[in-house]
């Protein structure tokens, strides 16, 4: 948890990063928590969001349609295939009682707090010695944005447009600074000069 009054950022996950910790997390038995990364990853949704999801939501469908909780708009989204399978694979290992049970719950039976998940990725960088400075849960949904900008190539700018769209930022440049892509454009003009 940070400090009253004080400021955090979270950085992004780079996706093979992410990508290798969802395999380890869920070779280790840790099925829920490989589950939350994938989830933030695939869809880049908030963990508000996230800590509501219900099997029901999620399991054997092939779209899923929520209300976000900080903005109270409707998000629509498609369920990846390799996604998919990852949901159907921890569900088998989870084993829930009933679908309509919260996907992240502890072991007493209560949703995780944003504050317990947010200890609990720490630990995980620790672990699993991740690179990256500020890991939490934001950092999912920033790793969500980077890759989708990260793949676009010479769309780019169309990238940025469809992130601020998902995101619900009022416009793209507020979706680049977001992502901390101006900051990096902005030092690697420092590399254009040489002697």
């Amino acid at each position: 948890m940070s400090k009253k009054f004080s400021t955090t950022t979270a950085d992004h996950l780079e996706w093979n990063q992410s990508m290798n910790l969802i395999r380890n997390l869920y070779d280790d038995g840790n099925y829920k928590i490989s589950l939350l990364i994938a989830i933030g990853s695939f869809w880049g949704l908030r963990i508000s969001d996230i800590l509501k999801l219900r099997w029901e939501q999620v399991y054997n469908l092939d779209e899923i349609i929520i209300v976000e909780q900080k903005t109270g708009k409707t998000r629509e989204i498609k369920i990846n295939q390799q996604l998919k399978q990852h949901i159907t694979n921890c569900y088998e290992k989870i084993k829930p009682r009933t679908n309509d049970e919260f996907i992240f719950t502890s072991q007493k039976g209560s949703v995780y707090s944003i504050q317990r998940i947010n200890v609990i990725l720490k630990e995980i960088k620790a672990k699993y010695n991740l690179k990256i400075k500020n890991f939490s849960s934001h950092s999912l949904r920033k790793c969500f944005g980077r890759e989708i900008f990260n793949r676009s190539g010479s769309n780019a700018e169309l990238a940025l447009v469809k992130l601020s769209h998902l995101f619900n930022h009022s416009n793209p440049s507020i979706t680049r600074r977001y992502l901390g892509i101006a900051k990096e454009e902005l030092m690697q003009t420092y590399d254009v000069l040489s002697f």
